[in-house]
């Protein structure tokens, strides 16, 4: 493509979004109190959800099998919801949570308040604020409203500001569906992470956990990231600016979480309840490792057998 369309097309683009902002305005965002355009109401939101989380459910390998490790991961998340739905206008939504049996090292949302965890994921974990802080982050994903402000550009571009603006639910349903695919890797700017890292820090820390567990889990992606295959890193950036971040929060504005019992890690709850019963199970059934090297031998015996 060449410069002079490159920049035509770049100025119909900044054109939709300039009229959809004069024409509906942005909202402010009561969890995070920032002005945003979001054009997805909270039906379409949860609509799309509520279509779209059975087919990841399935995707990933259908949840884990044992109901002491979903409902643990279940209760986790509604405290931290019971506390951070009336600050953040999001009472109406119907929340999820899924732990899902997928080698995966991966957690995501989808709108309308599902929120996803893979057995890869809690297996790297050895305690319950890594966990809670991991599910504060997506829980801070949907109340931040960041799923929606990429989803209406993705609309605003692909059928314009006068369908956007009209659209029911079905018709929002129906245009997503063709990235309803990618929800698990719809990726995250870096302003859109430090919202969640902060909505998330708040959320574990006002039901008692201690930040660190935040920190413990950035350092476990970092050290996961080198053999490649974290596709949580993939759809939430993770520069060391961003840990540096955290540490500094910590410090500062959560110190008086630091050496206080009444914030805890709680390990041994999360031996009991997630890492014994994990050790307890057979293999996962989505294994995308394994499943890409049978892939490969498949072919290469076809391949061979063809020579």
């Amino acid at each position: 493509m060449n410069p002079m369309a490159k920049t035509m097309i770049g100025l119909m683009k900044c054109a939709v979004l300039a009229a959809a902002i004069s024409m509906t305005g942005c909202q402010t965002n009561t969890a995070t109190g920032r002005s945003q355009l979001n054009m997805l109401s909270t039906g379409e939101e949860i609509s799309i959800g509520n279509q779209t989380a059975p087919q990841y459910v399935e995707q990933f390998g259908g949840e884990v099998d044992d109901p002491v490790i979903r409902e643990y991961v279940a209760d986790l998340g509604s405290r931290l919801t019971s506390t951070v739905v009336v600050d953040s206008g999001r009472q109406s939504l119907p929340w999820e949570f899924f732990t899902v049996d997928s080698k995966m090292i991966n957690a995501f949302a989808l709108p309308g308040g599902k929120i996803f965890i893979t057995r890869g994921l809690l297996e790297k974990m050895d305690n319950e604020a890594q966990l809670v802080s991991v599910l504060g982050h997506e829980i801070g994903h949907v109340t931040g409203k960041h799923i929606g402000e990429q989803l209406t550009q993705q609309m605003l571009l692909q059928v314009g500001l006068g369908a956007a603006a009209a659209a029911t639910d079905s018709e929002w349903v129906a245009v997503m569906g063709g990235v309803a695919g990618g929800f698990a890797m719809l990726k995250f700017s870096r302003s859109h992470e430090t919202e969640s890292d902060d909505l998330g820090l708040r959320y574990m820390t006002s039901v008692g956990y201690d930040p660190m567990g935040m920190l413990q889990v950035m350092e476990i992606f970092k050290a996961e990231s080198g053999g490649g295959g974290v596709e949580f890193l993939q759809t939430h950036p993770l520069p060391q600016t961003r840990i540096d971040r955290i540490r500094r929060l910590i410090g500062t504005r959560y110190a008086h979480t630091q050496n206080n019992s009444e914030f805890t890690l709680g390990e041994a709850s999360f031996l009991t309840n997630v890492t014994e019963r994990l050790e307890a199970l057979p293999p996962a059934r989505h294994d995308p490792a394994a499943e890409a090297a049978e892939a490969g031998a498949g072919n290469a015996a076809r391949g061979g057998g063809g020579r």
